[in-house]
C-alpha cells in the first residue's frame, strides 16, 4: 500500500485564496483544490491507501480550535483512508494537556512548522514539545531546511536539528523534504544515519507555476535521481518515508517518479508504503 506522509488540506471557503497566497509567494501552483474532496479524488484515482494531513498552526490561540476540528472529524476520516495530524504551537502554554488529549483520541502525531511560527527548532519550547511528544509516544513531523514561501532565515537547519537530537533524542521525528530543503549536501554529510525519519515531500520533479507566472527561482534545487538515491541509501532506506506536500505536487506523477529513481523493488515497497505504516502502526489499508 502507498502512504503519504506529508499532505495539506484547508477548509473550503478559504482553500482558493489561502493556494493562490503561497502559491503566489513560492512562484508554484497546487495540483488539487486544496479541500479534502480534492484530496480524496487524488488518492482514490492514484491509489494512495492513506494520506497524513499535517496542519501548520500560526498562533498559539488556534491550537485548541483546530485541534477541536480534527478530533471531530476524526473516525469520518480515518475511515476514508485520511489520519489528521494535530498542531502545537511554540508558545502555547499547556503542552502536555494538549498532546494528551490527541493521544487518547487516537491522533498519531502533530506539526511543527518553525518557519511559519518564525522559532528555531531547538528553541526550548520547541524541546519541550518534542520532550513531550516522545514521551507520550507520538510523531512529530517537522519542517526542516527553508520554506521557499518564507524568504531569509533557516529556522529548521541541520545544525538546528543536531541540537534537538543531542538535547532531547526524540523518539519518533520526521524531517520533512529530506530532513532540510536545499541543504541536502549537509544533511547527507552531518545527518545522514541518524534515529530520525525524512520525508521525501517537495524534494524532486517539477515546480510547475501558474500561467504567465515567472518560474520558481529554486526550480533547479531539487534533487537528482543519483543524489536523492544517495541519500536514501546513506540515512537507511528503512528511514525514508515517502510524502508529496499534496497539494504543491502531484500524488500519481510523484509515485511515478520515485519509482524511476533508480530504487530496488524493495526499497520502493519500503519508502511508498512499508515504513510508515510500521511507524504509523498500521496493518491492513483502512484498518487504524
Amino acid at each position: 500500500m502507498i502512504i503519504d506522509m506529508h499532505t495539506h488540506i484547508f477548509p473550503g471557503h478559504i482553500a482558493e485564496k489561502t493556494l493562490k497566497k503561497l502559491g503566489i509567494a513560492a512562484h508554484i501552483r497546487p495540483h488539487t483544490d486544496g479541500t479534502l474532496y480534492g484530496l480524496l479524488v487524488s488518492m482514490r484515482h492514484n491509489g494512495i491507501a492513506y494520506s497524513i494531513t499535517q496542519p501548520a498552526v500560526t498562533s498559539p490561540g488556534s491550537v485548541e480550535h483546530l485541534n477541536d476540528t480534527v478530533l471531530e472529524k476524526l473516525l469520518p476520516l480515518q475511515s476514508q483512508g485520511i489520519l489528521p495530524f494535530g498542531g502545537m504551537h511554540p508558545d502555547y502554554p499547556h503542552v502536555r494537556r494538549e498532546l494528551l488529549r490527541l493521544k487518547n483520541a487516537g491522533v498519531k502525531g502533530i506539526k511543527l512548522h518553525p518557519a511559519y511560527q518564525r522559532t528555531d527548532l531547538d528553541d526550548p519550547r520547541y524541546l519541550r514539545i518534542l520532550h513531550e511528544a516522545s514521551d507520550l509516544g507520538l510523531i512529530v513531523l517537522a519542517h526542516a531546511g527553508v520554506d521557499i514561501s518564507v524568504n531569509g532565515y533557516d529556522y529548521a537547519s541541520v545544525e538546528h536539528v543536531l541540537h534537538v537530537l543531542k538535547e532531547v533524542a526524540p523518539q519518533k521525528l520526521v524531517l520533512a523534504h529530506m530532513g532540510g530543503w536545499g541543504n541536502w549536501p549537509q544533511v547527507e554529510s552531518d545527518l545522514a544515519g541518524a534515529p530520525v525519519w525524512l520525508d521525501t515531500a517537495f524534494t524532486y520533479g517539477r515546480m510547475d507555476t501558474y500561467p504567465g507566472m515567472e518560474p520558481s527561482p529554486h526550480s533547479d534545487t531539487v534533487l537528482t535521481s543519483e543524489d536523492f538515491v544517495r541519500l536514501c541509501r546513506r540515512h537507511g532506506i528503512q528511514k525514508i518515508l515517502f510524502g508529496t506536500d499534496s497539494p504543491w505536487q502531484d500524488q500519481g506523477e510523484y509515485v511515478k517518479q520515485l519509482r524511476a529513481m533508480g530504487l530496488t523493488g524493495a526499497e520502493q515497497k519500503a519508502v511508498l508504503g512499508e515504513n510508515a505504516a510500521r511507524l504509523l502502526g498500521l496493518s491492513d489499508p483502512l484498518r487504524i
